[in-house]
C-alpha cells in the first residue's frame, strides 16, 4: 500500500496508522461502554448457518417485550452486543441511565432520550450527550446493530470527554425504533438521517459532522451525496461494493433461491432465524451504487474513511475506493484492526477526534 505523509496539499491523503501495542493518550482513558446481557429467542428450529460473534457471545435475537415480534439479532453483523427496548410503545422524553464513562459526572455531560418521528410516521429513539458544545455530532450504527453498539459508545464517550455533544440513533426497525427491520433499506436509513438532522436544525441546534460504522458508514456517504449542508463526513468500515459479500453469506445460489420463493431467511447454528431477506430488500442493495454517491459528495465536505487493515467483515480493498472516488477525503487504515476495531477502540477515537477538531 503506498503511503502519503504530506500535510500541504489539500488532496486526498492516504495515511497507515500503525495502532500502539498500549496507548495511553490522556485524553482519551475513557472506560469501555457497559455490555448488555444476551436475549434468548423463541424462534422455531431450522437448518443452521451461523452461531457466534467474534466476542463468542450466542448469536440469539431477542423479542419485543409486548409485542411478540422478533427484533433483529442481539448480536450484530458487525459483532455489537446491543441493548434492545420496547418496540411500538410510547417512550417519554427523560435522562437516560448512565451508559457510558466517569468523564459523564467530572466535565457535567448529561444524556436524554429523545424521540423523532421520520417522515413515515415511525418513531425514531436515540439518546442526546450534552457536553457544552451547540453543535452536534450525529452518530449512525451498522447492519444488524443499534445506538449501543460498543464502537457507538466509545466513541460517544471520546467526543463528549472533548466537549462535543453528540446523538446516536436507531434507524427504523432496528433497536428501539418502531418500523419493520429490513436487509437493505439504504436510502430509507438516509431518509431517517435526514429527518434527525432537521429535528435538531428546527431546535436551532446545526449537525457539525455524521459518523456511521459498517452499513452506517455507507449511509453517511450516501447522504453526502444527496444534501450538502454537512461539512464532516466520517465513513467508518463501510462497504463499497455492495455486491460483494452476499453470496459469501447466503450461498452463491441466493439469487435462484430468492427467485423461486421471494425470500431467503437467514438462520444461526441453533436454527434461530434472525432475519429474513426479501427479493426487493437484496434488490435495494445490489441496485445501491457507491461509486456514483462518491462523486456526488460536494467537494466542500470534507470526507474521513478509517478501515482495518485485518477487516474480516468487509475488505480493507473497500476503502481505497472511496478514496479513489471521493474528491476530498482522507484515508486512515488502522494495523492489525479487525471490522469491530475490539483491541483498536483507542486509535480509532483518535483518529475521528483529531479530524472533528481540525
Amino acid at each position: 500500500m503506498a503511503v502519503s505523509t504530506s500535510t500541504t496539499s489539500p488532496l486526498p491523503l492516504l495515511l497507515l496508522h500503525r495502532g500502539a501495542a498500549n496507548p495511553s493518550p490522556a485524553s482519551l482513558s475513557f472506560q469501555s461502554p457497559l455490555r448488555a446481557t444476551t436475549l434468548r429467542s423463541r424462534a422455531t428450529a431450522a437448518p443452521p448457518a451461523e452461531t457466534l460473534s467474534d466476542d463468542g457471545i450466542p448469536d440469539a435475537p431477542p423479542e419485543g417485550e409486548g409485542t411478540g415480534i422478533p427484533l433483529p439479532s442481539s448480536i450484530g453483523d458487525d459483532g455489537e452486543q446491543l441493548l434492545y427496548g420496547t418496540v411500538g410503545k410510547e417512550i417519554v422524553t427523560k435522562p437516560c441511565a448512565q451508559l457510558s464513562s466517569s468523564f459523564s459526572d467530572s466535565l457535567g455531560e448529561s444524556q436524554e432520550k429523545i424521540v423523532i418521528r421520520n417522515r413515515y410516521g415511525e418513531k425514531l429513539v436515540g439518546v442526546l450527550h450534552e457536553a457544552g458544545s451547540k453543535d452536534i455530532v450525529v452518530l449512525c450504527h451498522g447492519f444488524r446493530s443499534s445506538k449501543e453498539g460498543r464502537t457507538i459508545l466509545s466513541l460517544a464517550n471520546a467526543l463528549t470527554s472533548e466537549k462535543i455533544s453528540i446523538f446516536r440513533f436507531d434507524f427504523s426497525g432496528n433497536g428501539e425504533s418502531e418500523g419493520t427491520f429490513e436487509y437493505g433499506n439504504y436510502y430509507k436509513e438516509v431518509d431517517d438521517l435526514h429527518d434527525v438532522i432537521l429535528h435538531f436544525k428546527k431546535h436551532k441546534r446545526d449537525t457539525h459532522a455524521i459518523a456511521g460504522h459498517s452499513k452506517g458508514g455507507n449511509v453517511v456517504i450516501l447522504y453526502a451525496s444527496m444534501y450538502h449542508g454537512i461539512s464532516k463526513v466520517i465513513n467508518l468500515s463501510g462497504r463499497f461494493n455492495l455486491d460483494r459479500g452476499i453470496g459469501d453469506r447466503f450461498g452463491n445460489d441466493y439469487m435462484e433461491r430468492i427467485n423461486q420463493h421471494g425470500f431467503i431467511d437467514v438462520e444461526d447454528k441453533t436454527g434461530r432465524i434472525i432475519y429474513r431477506v426479501t427479493k426487493e430488500s437484496l434488490m435495494d442493495r445490489l441496485k445501491t451504487d457507491m461509486q456514483s454517491a462518491c462523486t456526488s459528495v460536494d467537494p466542500n465536505c470534507r470526507v474521513l474513511t478509517v478501515h482495518g487493515a485485518n477487516d474480516d467483515v468487509v475488505p480493507s480493498e473497500d476503502a481505497l475506493e472511496f478514496d479513489k472516488y471521493i474528491s476530498n477525503h482522507e484515508l486512515h487504515v488502522i494495523e492489525g484492526a479487525d471490522h469491530r476495531y475490539a483491541s483498536h477502540q483507542l486509535e480509532l477515537a483518535s483518529i475521528v477526534l483529531k479530524f472533528i477538531k481540525s
